[in-house]
């Protein structure tokens, strides 16, 4: 989600923590049990993707997309629901008031392990064995979990990287705060060559010059290295400058300038990652973990708005970007915006080397047209580990989930889609699929009002994945599957 001027508001092996100096946080006891909402059964048949808006709450679906199950938010967690990471049977969503820690091993009844209350936008969420990280990006009056929000001219105000230890995961522990240049937006988590520690690549943006923390320019992201045996170690390390040239200068009020970056998807068993930075995409070399190196860059002056995400092919030889017109709070799959606005760009990776080039195929967009209360743009989503197939499985926030196939470059198609209706008819309500992401048979959705989905795809198409089971995921830090 795109963070706007004023105020500013600002992801596989590690040995046992040394704990030293924890931190406050405060771990909600979880409820013997979770309430979901019985699903509404998916269409039958199939659904008109074009002319027909659902009623207010009403779900659709095409006939291979179902829910399974839906938790609702619950206090104190109750604010804004952003992105989510796995491991084992456990899902970790993220919330601006902190982060819920989500028993899956039954995925038609999941239950809260535990509800951790730790305030600070987005808290963008990953993990790595018996650690877990948060970004805030959003001035705080200091680094603890008690923390309050504060105006961004405040010179003392508090932004970055929260780690927890969650060894026990009914009561993680806040161990160790990295303060970071102009806060975390989001961050990408990134194992060492030597397993000995991680990098976590800090994505923030938007500086200003009366921002005491946020100083114009900032053309960087920023480095922090966690050694796995002494966490509470963590540091920034290095804040390399990605755009010496400053990045396109973009044009106001309709396309962003590139100041940082908003996320990096890394790519580490081949050395690659791919950066979403506002007004620029790029690829990089990360065989230095500690020095990345921008080897192409490519930009959309005619349709992309805002540079949002990344994610790779299995192959490695494409790259799906993402324009998140609007900063998901306004009505973009609509026939005034268009097929190609708010949609995400399939390039080609070709050539070897640092003569690797990234070459536009074409666009995708959602099929349906949303009303005009909808918050409705591309957003975050994740491959689906299917052989010989590129498919992936998305969020579009009030446009629901989306899966589609970009087998063919120049022409993707949605293969299934499952929505609410609008939660307003009468005036723009904020709401919808924050992430969308396939994990171990089932989709995981992270909807900002309505709560954690649960969705089942049955296609032929993709059941080989079934056939693929992590031990861990966090989307940005993305894996390889071995013979696929």
């Amino acid at each position: 989600m795109i963070r706007f001027p004023s105020p500013r508001t600002r992801r596989f092996r590690v040995v046992s923590l040394a704990a030293a100096g924890l931190l406050l946080a405060s771990v909600v006891t979880a409820p013997p049990s979770s309430a979901s909402v019985a699903p509404q059964p998916a269409s039958a048949g199939t659904v008109d993707t074009t002319n027909t808006i659902p009623g207010v709450d009403e779900i659709v679906s095409s006939p291979n997309l179902r829910l399974i199950t839906n938790l609702p938010k619950q206090a104190p967690l109750d604010a804004t629901n952003s992105d989510l990471a796995f491991q084992g049977r456990y899902a970790f969503a993220g919330n601006y008031n902190g982060f819920v820690v989500w028993d899956i091993s039954r995925p038609s009844a999941p239950t809260v392990v535990a509800s951790v209350f730790c305030p600070g936008s987005q808290n963008d969420i990953s993990v790595h064995d018996d650690l877990l990280f948060l970004s805030t990006d959003s001035p705080r009056s200091d680094d603890s979990c008690n923390s309050t929000g504060l105006p961004a001219t405040e010179k003392e105000s508090w932004e970055g990287i929260k780690i927890f230890d969650i060894r026990d995961k009914a009561n993680p522990r806040y161990i160790k705060s990295v303060e970071t240049a102009c806060g975390s937006h989001t961050h990408t988590l990134v194992p060492a060559k030597d397993n000995r520690s991680v990098y976590l690549y800090v994505s923030s943006y938007s500086p200003r010059a009366e921002f005491p923390d946020c100083q114009p320019p900032h053309d960087s992201i920023s480095i922090v290295k966690v050694p796995l045996k002494k966490p509470t170690e963590a540091a920034v390390v290095a804040t390399p400058n990605l755009f010496p040239d400053g990045g396109y200068e973009g044009v106001p009020g309709e396309k962003s300038a590139t100041s940082g970056c908003h996320d990096i998807t890394a790519y580490p068993q081949k050395d690659l990652a791919a950066g979403a930075c506002m007004g620029d995409g790029i690829l990089m070399d990360i065989r230095d973990r500690e020095a990345p190196r921008v080897i192409n860059r490519v930009r959309d002056t005619t349709n992309f708005a805002f540079w949002h995400s990344a994610t790779f092919n299995n192959a490695g030889t494409k790259v799906v970007f993402t324009d998140e017109l609007g900063g998901g709070g306004a009505a973009t799959c609509n026939e005034t915006v268009g097929p190609n606005r708010g949609a995400d760009a399939i390039y080609d990776i070709t050539g070897r080397g640092d003569n690797r080039t990234m070459v536009f195929r074409s666009y995708f967009k959602i099929p349906r047209t949303n009303a005009d209360t909808e918050n409705c743009v591309a957003h975050n989503g994740s491959l689906i580990p299917v052989l010989g197939r590129d498919i992936m499985v998305q969020a579009w926030y009030q446009g629901g989930v989306s899966v589609w196939d970009f087998t063919d470059s120049a022409n993707p198609k949605e293969i299934a889609f499952w929505e609410r209706g609008p939660i307003s008819t009468e005036a723009p309500v904020g709401g919808g699929s924050w992430s969308a992401y396939y994990y171990n048979g089932y989709i995981y959705s992270n909807d900002i009002a309505k709560g954690f989905d649960v969705l089942k795809l049955t296609d032929w198409r993709t059941w080989t994945a079934e056939l693929v089971r992590y031990r861990e995921l966090n989307v940005q830090t993305q894996p390889r599957y071995l013979g696929w």
